[in-house]
Order: C-alpha cells, then structure tokens, then sequence
C-alpha cells in the first residue's frame, strides 16, 4: 500500500468526520449525540487529521492523542481558558471548553480505542 492511498484514505476520513462533527455542533439539541458523540468523534478526527502527515510510524498515536484530550479537559477543570486571558472570547471557550467532565474523558477514550481498533484492522486487512 503506497503512502498517498493511505494518506488519501485518511483525509477522506478526516473530510466526513468533520463534516459530521458540523452538523452534529449545528443541528443537533440533544442530550446524547451532541454532547458524547461530537467527544467520540473528535479524538477520531484529530487522530485520522494526524494520520494524514504520518500514515505510518506512530504506533501509539490514539494514546498521545487521548492524552492530548486529557489535558485540555484537566485545562478546562481549572478554567485554563481564564487563566490565559481568553475568558471573553467565545471562540477560545468553544475551541477549548469551558465545562470539564469525567464523562468526556471516558468519550475521548472510546474515541481513541475505536480509532485504534479501525487503524489495526484496515492495516492487518490491507483494505487500503
């Protein structure tokens, strides 16, 4: 399988999920899609987003990447947001979060495992 397949496959990936992740943040209003499956599904798009630069050779990037989303839940439970200055800006407390909660943590990681789980079965499949 040739790097740019990969690569390709990726960002085709990266394009759906963000597309979905817009919607979801758009028209959904609901007490489980919007709140758990937008967290699910951004360590997924962060991760295939990666994928796209380094199709090969990061063996543990669902964990840097769930531990990347640890830290900005554990910025949020102490109001990093605030403590930068960009308490005012409603794009900084969207981008960042303003809420933390454990059951983010546990989104991000079923986000990050799906997304390993995925990532080993199409590289043991070959599928592209």
């Amino acid at each position: 399988m040739t790097y740019k397949r990969k690569r390709l496959a990726y960002l085709a990936a990266f394009c759906a999920i963000f597309a979905i992740e817009v919607c979801i943040a758009l028209f959904v209003r609901d007490r489980f899609i919007r709140p758990y499956g937008g967290d699910v599904l951004v360590t997924v798009l962060i991760c295939c987003f990666l994928r796209i630069f380094l199709p090969h050779g990061v063996k543990l990037l669902p964990l840097y990447v769930f531990l990347f989303a640890l830290a900005v839940e554990i910025g949020q439970y102490f109001d990093f947001v605030t403590l930068l200055g960009l308490g005012g800006s409603r794009f900084f407390r969207i981008l960042l979060g303003s809420t933390f909660s454990y059951a983010d943590i546990l989104c991000y990681g079923a986000g990050s495992a799906l997304f390993a789980l995925s990532d080993t079965l199409i590289s043991h499949r070959k599928l592209v």
